[in-house]
């Protein structure tokens, strides 16, 4: 018995699978359900026809979920295909723009028979990465999402209750919060006391300048300003109160993710190495571990890391047309950590402030350094954590420095 390659096309409900041999033969394929019964019919299919559970080779569009997870356990090298790549083999086999699951899971079968090597196998990663991943994803998430409500309050502000917005820059702030449940009109804005200022201010968790505080919203809320008509206002008002408290929640489970984060992102052994490095305090250093995970063997070189992370450039050339351009196909949330991460890094590291600086005068928009620096800095958390080595500002910028003298 050979290699076996198998294609997987996942649904909500169901999974599509096609089997194929060595020279691309059909041994079998069926859609299989949701759950233990769709991977003990997995199971049931290949068995049969190898011999060890890593001659099974499984192309997939995803690298989460309990599948996937249930195959990797399982021992088969299951490779994740990025969807374009799989768009782009589909367009080799027909060029009438047809689609189905079953299609594409055969597809993704001779896509795992002659080009496996160029795939990356889905990582085996610890249990304690995963969990930091899906903490780290969510509170990025439920800060996004706050965002997203503040946006909106502020927009509803400023349709009829201007004097609020001048009373508070930081709509998402405890004091903003407690004062607008009880001014969120104009008119209740209007008749509040700098004593219930105060105690609201009290009741959001303000412990210090209470009565200059209160003194200068009081001022701001009694602004004169243009006013929408009372029936409007009121409910516009109804609106702030109801944005107003699932900020509040937002905010409250945002401090409760965040400490749980804390906690996992300590216990695991690559935690004192990331955080070594300049820039990555304890939210975007769990961040780093979650997108970039803790198999040793997922990367073979810096260059592999950098090419993940998305901050490596790509060149596009052509005869005489050669451009280098940056990445956009690319994890989205481990690209915003490495822009934070570089941008942290400019304060906390004389070494990456030189490096930044020296892309500045030899052209780079402030943006195009910036992504500059954090390819570089990916570069140096590869070798941190490759050695098992702490960050140190010399052996990182060093040699730079060397060459500039």
């Amino acid at each position: 018995m050979g290699q076996v390659f198998v294609g997987h096309d996942w649904a909500e409900t169901h999974h599509d699978i096609y089997i194929e041999d060595a020279d691309g033969g059909c041994l079998g394929k069926a859609r299989l359900p949701e759950g233990v019964e769709g991977v003990a019919r997995f199971h049931e299919l290949v068995a049969p026809l190898a011999e060890e559970p890593g001659d099974v080779v499984v192309a997939t569009e995803t690298d989460r979920g309990l599948f996937v997870g249930a195959l990797v356990a399982a021992g088969y090298r299951v490779l994740a295909v990025n969807p374009m790549s799989t768009s782009r083999y589909r367009e080799r086999h027909s060029t009438s723009g047809a689609k189905s699951d079953a299609g594409d899971a055969f597809v993704l079968a001779e896509l795992a028979r002659t080009d496996a090597h160029n795939h990356r196998p889905v990582a085996g990663d610890s249990e304690l990465a995963e969990a930091v991943k899906v903490l780290a994803r969510a509170h990025q998430s439920m800060i996004w999402t706050r965002q997203r409500h503040v946006n909106q309050l502020r927009s509803t502000l400023r349709e009829f209750h201007p004097a609020a917005l001048a009373a508070f820059d930081d709509l998402a702030t405890p004091d903003a919060l407690a004062v607008l449940v009880i001014a969120s009109t104009p008119s209740l804005a209007r008749r509040l006391s700098r004593s219930k200022v105060a105690s609201a201010l009290r009741r959001g968790g303000r412990q210090r300048r209470i009565e200059e505080r209160a003194a200068e919203i009081q001022t701001a809320l009694r602004a004169e300003t243009l006013e929408a008509p009372r029936l409007v206002a009121e409910a516009m008002g109804a609106s702030v109160r109801a944005l107003v408290a699932v900020i509040g929640e937002l905010v409250a489970q945002t401090a409760r993710l965040e400490a749980e984060l804390t906690d996992r992102f300590e216990q695991h052994p690559d935690a004192k190495v990331i955080r070594s490095l300049p820039g990555l305090g304890m939210i975007l250093g769990a961040r780093a571990l979650g997108e970039f995970g803790d198999d040793p063997n997922r990367y073979a070189d810096a260059k592999c890391r950098k090419n993940y992370a998305g901050t490596s450039p790509i060149t596009r050339a052509s005869g005489r047309h050669h451009v280098v351009l940056a990445r956009y196909a690319r994890n989205k949330r481990l690209a915003d950590v490495c822009y934070q991460w570089a941008f942290a890094a400019l304060t906390a590291s004389p070494g990456a402030r030189a490096f930044y600086d020296q892309r500045r005068a030899a052209g780079d928009t402030h943006h195009r350094a910036l992504r500059a620096l954090g390819n570089r800095l990916v570069g140096i958390l590869h070798g941190c954590l490759h050695h098992g080595t702490l960050y140190d500002e010399h052996t990182a910028w060093g040699h730079r420095t060397a060459i500039a003298a």
